[in-house]
Order: structure tokens, then C-alpha cells, then sequence
């Protein structure tokens, strides 16, 4: 596992920041990167027709070594709901068939489904939450014939909820369903793999569990879905682009890939330096312990609440990074608030308190949590 790395981090030793769902803290060299990037659009007689490019494939590249994929499958967006609204638009729906979403999943999720299924005559179908937890099972059970698009997270993001995405993505090929999946609340904290679960798109802002900044993210589109119709007509997009002379002679093609699902502006000279230091910070960790030093954390948050009486989804089918706890009477009135003036940040996300620690946290952190919900209990 991780010890902590606190010192990457601006965190005053008196702060719990145990809220990493809601934003995540920027790390020390991701600010550098932007400051440098800021300074660099001071004096834009430095910057060249190329620079509008090799930031973008940098990026590019390293959120396709995230998921495994190609470089070439990958689209740089601004938000979750671009990405969705991008996936919408290319997922054919008609009368009668239905997508498929979670009941309070995240509405960058929802509402892009919502319009398409109004237009086209369609049903959203939510499955509700499951009395077991087995969220897996309730979907499975709601997957049939009429279900056109599943529109799914990885993991819930109230409490942590785990989904079981290769018999998901199984079940949703054989009724000839398509599987979205904005992987916000996990991607960077779990391990995620497109080649095994062969979804058409996946989407992904940066600013939680990527470490990144506010206002960027990244769409995984499939191979048979890279000749779609993007949101927008940028210029930089379109194929030749990098020949700033020859713009005025105007193209019908496109960049090779997703490229032409990419935002307009993409190339934005402090945000793209600050997801690549990010995201390489990522990369260097590696998922796998992230999701390990996370999970132990988690663990013991857990046990020490469950000797507070509160309550949260079994380990085997919660997702190890998010935890959501539940009191016996519902949750406290204004109890977030309370713990934010002993500088313990938490959310409150649905009926659970929402506790999810990164690997700046430590061990006082936790105590610091503690020591304050015994005192409001």
C-alpha cells in the first residue's frame, strides 16, 4: 500500500478532508503546472501552432493507458454530462425501447437519457435500489429485449454501491444493448480495463478521483462508434487543422478517431498541463495500490462506525474508496455543517454519509473524525 502523501498536498494539519467524491484537493505539482501554463498565455508570441496539439495528444495518451485503450479512442471533454450528451446522440433510440439508469444515480448520467427518450418516444426504466445491496443482480433482472442503452456507473455514488460490470456488460450484449458507463466517482480509485468489458462509451471528469482540475474530462468511444456525430463543428477537429494557413479551406473530414467528439478549445494552456501532471501522478501510483490504500482505509472507517451503530453496505459489494454511512434515525440534522466547523469534511449524498479519504489522509484524520461525530452523536 501507499503511506501517506500528504506532502504532495496543500492540507493544513488540522483539516480532515475526507470528501475526495465531492473535489478533489489539487496536488502541489498540478498547481505548478497550471501556474507555468498561466504564465506561458501571458506572453503568447511563445506559444506556436503546435503547441495547440502536443498537450492534447500527451493527455490524450495517458487517460488511454487509464482504461487501456488507444489514444486514437479518446476524446477530451469538459464535463460528464458532454460526454453523455456526446453518447446520446450517437445510440439510436426508438418508440417502445428503453434506457436504463440507477435509482439517484448522478443526473450528468440521467438527464441527457431523459431528453433522448422524450424525443424518440422512449421509457426510462430506473431499477431501483435493491434491499440486499446486490445492484448487480437488480440489474440483471431489469436487462431484456426493450432496453436499448444501460446507462451505468461503476460504482454508486451515494454510498459506494459496487456493480459487477463484466456479467453487466455480458447480459447487455446479449440483448443488444449498449453500455454507457461515466466512470466519474471511481476512475483513478478502481481498476477499469475497456478490453474485457467492450463498453460503446465511457466518460470521466477529472476534478474527483483523477486528482485534476474543474472543467475537463475525457470520452472513451468504441471503434464502432468513431465515424459519429459530434456535439460540435470546431475547427480543430476537422482533419488538416494543424495547418493554420490552409483553414479557410474548409473540411469535411475529421481528426482520425474520437478526436472528433473533442470539445471546442481543447487545447486550453494551463487545464491540459495540470490533467497531465495529474494524471501521471496517477499512473506512477498505480491504480491498483490506490485502490488498496484506499479500501484499508475505508476498512477501518467502518469498523470503528459500526461501533457507533452506524451502518454501510457490506465490503463485498461496495466499491473500496467510497463508504456511505447510515444512522439508525437518518441522518443528523446538519451534521456535515457541525463536522466542517471541527474541520472534518464529509458529504451527504441521499439517505449516507459520504466518507472517502484519498491518499493525503492519515491516520489522525481518521481519529479527527471520530472524535467529532462521538461528540455530536
Amino acid at each position: 500500500m501507499l503511506p501517506s502523501q500528504r506532502h504532495l498536498f496543500d492540507i493544513p494539519d488540522d483539516v480532515a478532508w475526507l470528501n475526495c467524491a465531492y473535489m478533489a484537493p489539487l496536488m502541489r505539482p498540478v498547481c505548478d503546472a497550471g501556474e507555468r501554463g498561466i504564465q506561458r498565455k501571458r506572453r503568447p508570441w511563445l506559444i506556436t501552432s503546435r503547441d495547440f496539439f502536443t498537450e492534447s495528444e500527451r493527455i490524450r495518451s495517458l487517460f488511454a493507458a487509464l482504461v487501456n485503450a488507444n489514444a486514437d479512442d479518446i476524446a477530451i471533454i469538459p464535463s460528464a454530462s458532454y460526454g453523455a450528451a456526446v453518447a446520446a446522440r450517437n445510440l439510436p433510440l426508438h418508440a417502445g425501447q428503453r434506457v436504463l439508469v440507477l435509482d439517484e444515480q448522478f443526473p450528468s448520467n440521467v438527464y441527457a437519457w431523459k431528453e433522448a427518450c422524450l424525443a424518440a418516444g422512449s421509457d426510462l426504466l430506473t431499477v431501483r435500489q435493491p434491499a440486499d445491496g446486490d445492484w448487480t443482480d437488480a440489474i440483471l433482472q431489469a436487462l431484456d429485449e426493450r432496453v436499448a442503452v444501460a446507462a451505468l456507473p461503476q460504482c454508486r455514488w451515494t454510498d459506494g454501491g459496487l456493480l459487477d460490470l463484466e456479467r453487466i456488460s455480458s447480459a447487455c450484449r446479449n440483448y443488444g444493448a449498449a453500455l454507457v458507463l461515466d466512470l466519474t466517482q471511481s476512475l483513478g480509485a478502481m481498476p477499469f480495463d475497456v478490453t474485457g468489458l467492450r463498453p460503446d462509451f465511457v466518460i470521466s471528469a477529472c476534478y474527483k478521483w483523477l486528482l485534476g482540475p474543474y472543467s475537463l474530462g475525457f470520452l472513451y468511444a468504441a471503434a464502432n462508434h468513431q465515424r459519429g456525430e459530434p456535439l460540435e463543428y470546431n475547427w480543430i477537429a476537422r482533419a488538416g487543422s494543424e495547418d493554420f494557413s490552409g483553414l479557410v479551406a474548409y473540411r469535411d473530414d475529421y481528426q482520425p478517431g474520437a478526436r472528433r467528439f473533442d470539445m471546442g478549445e481543447r487545447a486550453n494552456f494551463h487545464l491540459l498541463p495540470m490533467g497531465i501532471a495529474a494524471v501521471e501522478q496517477i499512473l506512477k501510483w498505480g491504480i491498483p495500490r490506490i485502490a488498496e490504500t484506499l479500501a484499508s482505509r475505508n476498512r477501518e472507517i467502518a469498523n470503528r462506525a459500526s461501533a457507533l451503530g452506524l451502518r454501510c453496505l457490506d465490503e463485498k459489494r461496495r466499491a473500496g474508496h467510497l463508504l456511505g454511512l447510515r444512522f439508525p434515525a437518518g441522518i443528523p440534522s446538519g451534521l456535515p455543517e457541525s463536522l466542517a466547523k471541527r474541520k472534518v469534511f464529509v458529504s451527504a449524498r441521499g439517505d449516507a454519509v459520504r466518507v472517502t479519504p484519498h491518499v493525503y489522509n492519515t491516520d489522525e484524520d481518521v481519529d479527527r473524525l471520530f472524535a467529532a461525530l462521538e461528540a455530536l452523536m
